[in-house]
């Protein structure tokens, strides 16, 4: 399954501009929206640095939100749309949250658990499964990631 509708297009497009809401507050520009049935739940980026928490992903900022939106620990009819492969700690809240559907745009080969350090979502010993694509605004992903970090390299020279 390796086409997006242009639905997939638009809802990544928001995560992009999460991200780079991220990138505007000093943290790692990485964007997430959750969506149900077409329409939007939740959108959030990473804000481990603002919130001081190690945990504020934009991935798992977005599912709460979403959970709270719905009133529920569970969205299984939900999507998550993410600028930026999903860590370990990501994907054990997406099976958690028993989340149907993960768009991510690039991979991460650091911390990355979808496919570039390990095959988190894809566990046998996992009591659900969370289908999953990649490659979504790949190359804008990965030149605004390029481009942060460069920024912070220069400012430190």
């Amino acid at each position: 399954m390796n086409e997006f509708s242009d639905s997939d297009h638009q809802f990544m497009a928001l995560a992009m501009e999460e991200a780079e809401r991220a990138a505007s507050l000093g943290e790692v520009p990485v964007g997430a929206v959750v969506v149900l049935d077409g329409e939007i739940i939740a959108l959030e980026c990473n804000r481990q640095i603002t919130l001081n928490d190690p945990s504020a992903h934009a991935e798992v900022l977005a599912l709460r939100k979403a959970g709270q939106m719905l009133d529920n620990y569970r969205l299984p009819d939900c999507e998550l749309f993410v600028t930026l492969e999903p860590c370990t700690m990501c994907c054990g809240t997406l099976v958690h949250a028993r989340v149907k559907r993960l768009v991510f745009a690039t991979t991460e080969p650091k911390a990355g658990a979808v496919t570039s350090t390990s095959s988190a979502l894809e566990n046998p010993a996992l009591n659900h499964r969370v289908m999953w694509q990649q490659g979504l605004m790949a190359e804008e992903s990965a030149q605004l990631l390029r481009h942060f970090f460069k920024s912070r390299r220069d400012s430190k020279a």
